[in-house]
């Protein structure tokens, strides 16, 4: 038996990935599907907007007298008939005040927070341990959805949701970089990081295709009991067979002197005052809006406007498909032919790939159903190219000393007001019209974001002079850490002056 899992042993690293990788998938999954699921659970607990819309897949918007969002009452909308038939309802949207605060500052805030609180537990504390604590709240969260009968249960299930989540990226990402050699990390971190499109690519068909089923009679409810059950799998597989691996050694000082303290708070002191660092914070907390106010609205967006065309595979294929290549393609552009022509190339790459995504980001709100989901198709593949560019430029520019603060305070403010500032879509919406909206917040936000991206560059210095080093670097759990972050570490960029060895440690204590 000894001798039969020595010989499976080689099967451990890859399935350590997968483990974690599918619980990183199924919780953004229960974040992503109240997009997808909110008009029916509108209808269900009477939250948000109430609006004229089409009640019948009998007709096609060609061929309608009147269309339904026309009428401003029930009465009106009530009597739109082709042939004494009546084709509108007046009845919940899943829209309004409710519904953004719901999928946007009810999860983020408490999301941002915890996050930053459990990356420096993950560095004390048993990291498999409080992965499947956290993966298990996220996942009985997500069941419990399906229970709600209130508005205001919904919230607290979406914040406590969030509180489960936040450690799965940090905790994760801290447990691969230590099982897997330095030269399969930044392979395995874009794995793992593909789990943010996974999970909201596969709410799509998840929350478009299997409420109308109405599974045991319960409709939407039916897609959080599954996810959630199927959550809570991965909890008990997470916890019962892996294990913590030892801590490698972190290539940061650690000296507790109180000379050294002062020291670094006067270097983060320095850099977060730094223009370039102000800028590309500015720059990113609205891209991250212009992402953030399309993934809430984009399928209530095309049901409304479209509801005579099924959409949802094609989003599922532009997210899962396009958006991971892009990915992909951004990292290699950064690291394989600009990393050697300094940190400006590495803005110049990102600007350039955000201008390039506004007219699609604008198309796929402005043509109808075939033109929107093409141009929908080359925004995402050039539009998603920018978080990994993003953070191999701040690791670049920050002093290896502050480096993990940097980015910790750097998340905590993209995420804050990126993720908060969707709630405007609402009020504006009202006043100008909800496809208006999205012109300025989702392509706006792009063609802005893309600008100040390109200001930044001339505040950058000339390519940085090459050091080679082999030192091994280790990873910090305080902060969510990408692939490219990690090659860009492991290449050596950082200054060798302040890297200080640490002995390679044991981490034996439990939560």
């Amino acid at each position: 038996m000894l001798q039969l899992s020595e010989k499976l042993s080689f099967l451990y690293q890859p399935y350590v990935l997968g483990i974690v990788s599918l619980g990183y998938v199924l919780g953004e999954l229960g974040h992503y599907l109240i997009g997808v699921t909110s008009k029916a659970i509108a209808m269900d607990l009477h939250y948000g907007d109430i609006a004229c819309q089409l009640n019948s897949t009998d007709f096609y918007l060609s061929e309608l007298p009147v269309l339904c969002e026309t009428a401003n009452n029930s009465e009106t909308c009530l009597s739109y008939n082709v042939n004494g038939t009546p084709y509108c309802e007046w009845n919940y949207n899943g829209l309004g005040i409710d519904y953004q605060i719901l999928a946007g500052p009810s999860f983020m805030a408490v999301f941002t927070i915890m996050g930053v609180i459990l990356g420096f537990a993950a560095d004390k504390y048993n990291r498999v341990r409080m992965l499947t604590v956290c993966t298990a709240v996220f996942a009985v969260a997500i069941i419990l959805c399906g229970t709600v009968k209130e508005f205001w249960q919904l919230v607290l299930l979406r914040m406590i949701m969030a509180a489960g989540e936040s450690g799965c990226n940090p905790l994760a990402t801290g447990i691969l970089t230590d099982i897997f050699p330095e030269k399969k990390r930044a392979l395995v971190m874009s794995i793992f990081n593909w789990g943010i499109y996974g999970g909201y690519g596969i709410a799509f068909p998840v929350g478009r295709y299997i409420p109308p089923l109405n599974i045991g009679d319960l409709g939407w409810r039916v897609t959080y009991y599954g996810a959630g059950v199927i959550s809570l799998i991965v909890a008990v597989l997470t916890g019962l067979t892996l294990k913590d691996p030892p801590r490698q050694a972190i290539g940061e000082a650690t000296d507790e002197n109180p000379a050294a303290k002062t020291k670094k708070r006067a270097i983060l002191w320095s850099v977060l005052k730094d223009p370039r660092i102000i800028m590309l914070a500015l720059a990113a907390s609205i891209r991250h809006c212009g992402g953030m106010c399309f993934a809430y609205n984009c399928d209530l967006y095309y049901q409304r406007y479209f509801p005579d065309y099924d959409l949802g595979w094609w989003l599922f294929a532009v997210t899962i498909v396009v958006g991971s290549i892009g990915v992909v393609a951004g990292g290699i552009v950064s690291d394989k032919f600009v990393a050697k022509m300094g940190v400006r190339s590495r803005l110049a790459v990102l600007a350039i790939s955000q201008i390039i995504s506004t007219p699609g980001a604008f198309g796929s709100v402005y043509f109808g159903p075939t033109w929107a989901m093409i141009t929908l198709g080359i925004s995402y593949f050039f539009a998603e190219m920018w978080f990994g560019i993003l953070f191999a430029i701040l690791v670049e520019i920050v002093p290896l000393q502050v480096r993990s603060t940097t980015v910790g305070i750097f998340l905590f403010v993209m995420n804050n007001i990126g993720g908060n500032l969707p709630i405007v879509v609402d009020p504006v919406s009202k006043d100008i019209g909800y496809r208006e909206s999205l012109y300025i917040f989702y392509a706006g936000f792009y063609g802005i974001s893309s600008i100040m991206f390109l200001l930044t560059m001339f505040l950058m210095d000339g390519p940085p002079k090459q050091v080679e080093t082999d030192k091994e670097a280790g990873h910090d759990n305080k902060v969510f850490t990408t692939a490219d972050e990690l090659s860009t570490i492991s290449n050596g960029k950082a200054r060798p002056n302040l890297h200080i060895d640490r002995p390679m440690s044991i981490e034996s204590s439990r939560l």
